[in-house]
């Protein structure tokens, strides 16, 4: 009812019909989509969505290829430490920056759509919360099953492509062919070493955030006696103590990830150095003998 008065007592005679007026028009613009704008929306909050999603796994990439880059510098020298590039991070960056970042925006952003859509099934299963289709809801759970297991191998092969563009220098589909087919040739090394590696570091970050709540627990009960007097007394010490165990646990999970990276750049590293080279003195391999040792492959077996 407002909007209709508003829209009677307009008075259009007020409007100039002067030379720098010509063709004006006043429009009221209100939510519902009486303008292009509003019609579109959801179509630009979606847009603007992707490129947040984009950004951020644009920036995760960079980190990706930077230590990968980093670790294989030190892998694919001859001689260590002489031959390792110096400050071989801050190189790795450079030439990440300079020389793949087209491949780094275009393996974010495939994985970006492919999140973008596990987010609209998200929001229709939201919607469709009162709806009892039993035929519907069983779709769009076999959907929502499907795009996780998506991206996931999206996640994994962005992670494996990344590490042959900073080692090779190749574009980004191309690095994603040959790192997959180089997994597919070591599969039981692979899952072994997945496996194992994901355990490790899970209770390397259990024990570090378990470590930093006992420690916690004391300190706040005022059960070290350094520290009595400068703790205040509290009431109810259980909310203070599991923030201090869950921001020990992220901050040691962002400390484990450099060395998740590093364990899957020299897999990778591994795997093609068995392939390039047999042992001998013309082909010798550039691992040291300690990793040659610890994954099981003898020289004498190449030869």
């Amino acid at each position: 009812m407002m909007m209709i008065m508003m829209l009677k007592s307009f008075n259009r005679s007020n409007v100039s019909m002067s030379a720098s007026c010509q063709g004006s028009q006043c429009l009221f613009a209100f939510y519902g989509g009486e303008t292009s704008y509003h019609r579109h929306l959801f179509l630009l909050q979606l847009s603007n969505l992707l490129l947040c999603l984009w950004l951020i796994n644009f920036s995760l990439a960079l980190e990706q290829c930077t230590l990968a880059g980093t670790f294989a510098s030190y892998y694919w020298a001859r001689r260590k430490p002489q031959d390792i590039p110096p400050c071989p991070l801050f190189s790795s960056f450079s030439r990440a920056l300079r020389y793949h970042t087209g491949s780094l925006a275009f393996g974010a952003l495939i994985l970006s759509v492919a999140q973008l859509v596990r987010i609209i099934l998200e929001y229709v299963e939201q919607r469709l919360k009162g709806v009892n289709n039993v035929v519907s809801r069983f779709l769009l759970h076999c959907l929502q099953c499907c795009f996780w297991c998506l991206e996931k191998f999206i996640r994994y092969m962005n992670r494996n492509a990344y590490i042959m563009v900073a080692i090779y220098g190749k574009n980004f589909c191309t690095s994603a062919r040959e790192a997959f087919f180089l997994l597919m040739r070591n599969v039981v090394r692979t899952a072994v070493l997945d496996r194992v590696t994901d355990f490790l570091l899970f209770l390397g970050k259990a024990l570090i955030a378990g470590g930093v709540g006992v420690v916690a627990l004391f300190l706040f009960t005022k059960k070290i006696p350094v520290f009595q007097e400068e703790v205040p007394s509290l009431n109810y010490y259980w909310v203070p103590l599991l923030t201090v165990v869950l921001g020990a646990f992220l901050i040691a999970h962002a400390f484990f990830s450099v060395y998740a990276m590093c364990v899957d750049t020299l897999f990778l590293c591994f795997c093609d150095d068995l392939e390039r080279h047999d042992g001998s003195s013309g082909k010798p391999f550039l691992m040291s003998p300690e990793l040659h040792r610890i994954l099981g492959k003898s020289s004498q077996s190449h030869r």
